[in-house]
């Protein structure tokens, strides 16, 4: 059997942000449903912070935090080298920035949802390494509980590291 697929899922302006503080800076409904529908059933590998962010293990899911220390009633690995290896199930790579940018030499994927706006942030995602090329991009359809306009767009990887 080969390697789980990784993928990062990602909310980014086109700014770059995707966080201020603990909070996300939009509230784009149809990506939290879209979110919900690509992890169910799989593992999601988050950062200490973003789970801070959440509150909660989500359901459905399998939460594995990456953090140095304990975090209550949470699956916590030491690194994302050994998140990964505790996976048996696809991985979503789900935030924060740090967990983005040690991710993009593992993942297969990038799934971003690019919300067409450019608020104040402080948590900017890592530039797309080179390794991946845009394989897909569709309008979303904007739904009254989405404060912005949003594009997914889907990046696969073409090369990998020697």
């Amino acid at each position: 059997m080969g390697e789980i697929p990784v993928t990062i899922l990602a909310a980014v302006a086109e700014n770059g942000v995707i966080g201020r503080g603990l909070d996300l800076p939009w509230r784009l409904s149809s990506d939290l449903k879209r979110f919900k529908a690509r992890t169910l059933g799989n593992t999601i590998v988050i950062g200490r912070r973003t789970h801070e962010s959440i509150g909660k293990a989500l359901p459905g899911r399998r939460t594995i935090v990456v953090s140095s220390r304990p975090v209550e009633g949470m699956e916590v690995a030491p690194s994302l080298a050994a998140a990964l290896a505790m996976a048996d199930t696809p991985v979503f790579l789900a935030g924060g920035a740090r967990i983005y940018r040690d991710g993009m030499a593992r993942a297969d994927r990038i799934e971003i949802t690019r919300v067409h706006a450019r608020p104040d942030g402080d948590i900017y995602f890592p530039p797309i390494d080179e390794a991946f090329a845009k394989v897909a991009e569709e309008a979303g359809v904007q739904g009254e509980r989405d404060e912005y306009p949003f594009t997914f767009e889907t990046y696969a990887r073409t090369q990998r590291a020697s």
